[in-house]
């Protein structure tokens, strides 16, 4: 296991290399000067000069990936073009909001949806099964800006039960109480009919296997088969998804940050964007590749503990 785990994170150099250069290839290619948006209407050549001298554009490529290179070792990202403030300390605030949506949002939809998925597994092929598997497949039809749109508009300003949007910096806990309901049960509504159908599919796969027809055979009862040994085979891909979507909440829910007023990562990155500041976007994109192979490097020692016949290599 130990062997393993060293391995891999030699594994996490190279490919953080590679991420990094095709950060800084893609935003020289095709994310354009920044000057001319910073400038704005005093656009002059010593201006422009100006600009690209305190920026570092003025550098050399190799030597402006170079310079990247050691603020991603040196966890300092530098200052942000945009607003002239430090790019770690923004995003440091930053993420305690994106957590606390998404974070929620996760331990909501597990919780909800694995149990629906078993039910709904174990009662396979009836009535109820189909009647949930249509619902699921009507639910996801529907685009996510819909329910985001026409939820805001329902229940906050018609029916004026949750604040339409806003969030309290002082106060995580309050912000949890009365800002993250509503996007949270919005989130829930987008998430959760995937999510069933996701995890329904594995619990069905796993009871038509050989092992399940033996214990059938043993005269074990469908409950005790389905809690005691599908369950636990079937746990694997819950994880791997579980797991996959954990990097991203350090990024937060785009969608939510932006039409609930949330400053969480995702809305920075978006401002980010549309104003070409290249070190807040490269410090996302760098967070979340990281987060992602820590992540996957946690999923893969979860598969042993949760079957122990699992061999990592």
């Amino acid at each position: 296991m130990f062997n393993f785990i060293i391995r891999r994170i030699w594994q996490m150099v190279p490919t953080m290399f590679g991420v990094m250069l095709l950060v800084f290839v893609l935003f020289n290619w095709v994310g354009g000067d920044p000057t001319y948006i910073l400038a704005g209407k005093r656009l002059t050549p010593e201006i422009m000069a100006n600009i690209r001298a305190q920026l570092g554009l003025d550098l050399s490529l190799p030597q402006q990936f170079w310079l990247f290179v050691k603020q991603v070792a040196a966890f300092d990202f530098g200052t942000s073009w945009s607003t002239q403030q430090s790019v770690t300390a923004t995003l440091a605030s930053r993420i305690g909001p994106s957590l606390t949506l998404t974070g929620t949002l996760l331990v909501f939809e597990l919780l909800t949806a694995l149990p629906i998925a078993i039910v709904v597994a174990y009662y396979r092929g009836t009535l109820t099964d189909r009647m949930v598997t249509l619902i699921c497949t009507v639910a996801m039809s529907i685009s996510s800006l819909a329910y985001i749109i026409v939820g805001q508009y329902l229940l906050a300003f018609k029916l004026d039960w949750f604040p339409v949007m806003g969030w309290d910096d002082d106060s995580l806990l309050r912000s949890l109480l009365i800002y993250v309901p509503l996007p949270l049960i919005l989130g829930m509504l987008v998430s959760l009919a995937p999510n069933v159908r996701f995890y329904r599919s594995f619990v069905v796969e796993e009871l038509g296997h050989d092992y399940v027809r033996t214990a059938r055979a043993k005269g074990l009862s469908e409950k005790t088969v389905l809690f005691k040994h599908v369950l636990r085979n079937a746990l694997i891909p819950v994880v791997t998804a579980v797991m996959m979507s954990l990097p991203f909440l350090v990024l937060g829910s785009m969608l939510l940050e932006r039409f609930f007023g949330i400053p969480g990562m995702g809305n920075e990155l978006l401002m980010a964007v549309d104003k070409s500041d290249f070190p807040v976007i490269k410090a996302i994109t760098v967070t979340i590749a990281a987060a992602a192979m820590v992540f996957n490097l946690l999923a893969d020692i979860i598969y042993k503990w949760i079957d122990p016949r699992v061999q990592l290599k």
